[in-house]
């Protein structure tokens, strides 16, 4: 059980309720943001000192039921009821360290795959495997060190001078925003693995963007549907996104494509030909 964070992750979900998304009536004007201790208490019926005791990290593990309530009271998503139960202890954690390794099966996989760019990413934003078209699209990650190929810390800690940012992905923002959350939910499966704690600290000491997001305890992320690459040598591609969980290793399999026919998939097309050193090539004059 995670007391601190559990904590935290409590106030900020009481903190961004309205009173009436509830059902409670607003009353008088309130000194703070949010719902008060003594209402989250009587929603999820439980006493209200316990719940204070919560939200200051003295109280024992609640059991499966008072979660329960609570994760009703605050009107939690399912992803976010996920992590209350991992953060107090009722649910399991995997422990130790994340995978790095990807199965050979799905290497050729990623090579059979046609006019689809493909890479792998662990639990912690480390891109593991990819083919010629993903390379090509964004960069020749086989030239890249396993610190250099971590997409979170090309997100936050990439020197201000890089060109374009993230591959020039046109959803820079918002990836910023998916990491995050998904760095949290990371954190709370691998407590003692110092590749992902590790990576927080740098990210947090070293980023105060992502310090800033860090604090909001944020959980859930919308799905990224579509993606659009700023390419130097064959310009605007706009591919959809589907990101598969390989959930035997805590991975990601992502996966961009383009319709067929279509100019992003002609420009696909080309950078398959030119291959993964396409991105840094010199742009034809």
């Amino acid at each position: 059980m995670d007391k601190q964070e559990l904590a935290a992750f409590l106030r900020t979900r009481r903190e961004r309720l309205r009173p009436e998304d509830a059902g409670l009536p607003s009353g008088p004007r309130r000194r703070t943001p949010g719902l008060r201790r003594e209402e989250v208490a009587v929603l999820a019926h439980i006493s209200t000192e316990y719940y204070v005791r919560l939200e200051q990290g003295r109280a024992p593990r609640p059991s499966g039921e008072v979660l329960a309530g609570i994760a009703g009271a605050l009107r939690l998503t399912d992803a976010e009821s996920d992590h209350l139960h991992v953060l107090a202890g009722t649910a399991p954690i995997r422990g130790g360290l994340h995978r790095r390794d990807v199965r050979p099966s799905i290497h050729a996989l990623l090579e059979r795959l046609p006019q689809t760019a493909g890479f792998v990413m662990s639990a912690a934003f480390e891109v593991l495997a990819w083919n010629d078209l993903a390379a090509a699209l964004m960069t020749d990650f086989g030239e890249l060190g396993p610190r250099e190929r971590n997409l979170a810390r090309k997100a936050f800690l990439a020197p201000p001078q890089t060109d374009p940012p993230l591959f020039g992905v046109s959803d820079a923002t918002e990836f910023r925003h998916h990491v995050v959350m998904a760095l949290r939910l990371t954190l709370a499966r691998y407590p003692s693995d110092p590749e992902v704690t590790g990576l927080v600290d740098d990210l947090r000491t070293g980023s105060p963007e992502f310090a800033r997001l860090w604090e909001r305890h944020d959980v859930q992320a919308a799905p990224v549907l579509t993606k659009t690459f700023q390419h130097p040598l064959v310009g605007t591609i706009v591919v959809d996104c589907d990101s598969l969980a390989l959930t035997d290793s805590d991975q990601h399999l992502v996966l961009y494509t383009a319709p067929v026919g279509s100019p992003s998939a002609e420009a696909l097309a080309l950078l398959n030909v030119l291959g993964p050193g396409a991105r840094t090539a010199p742009a034809a004059r």
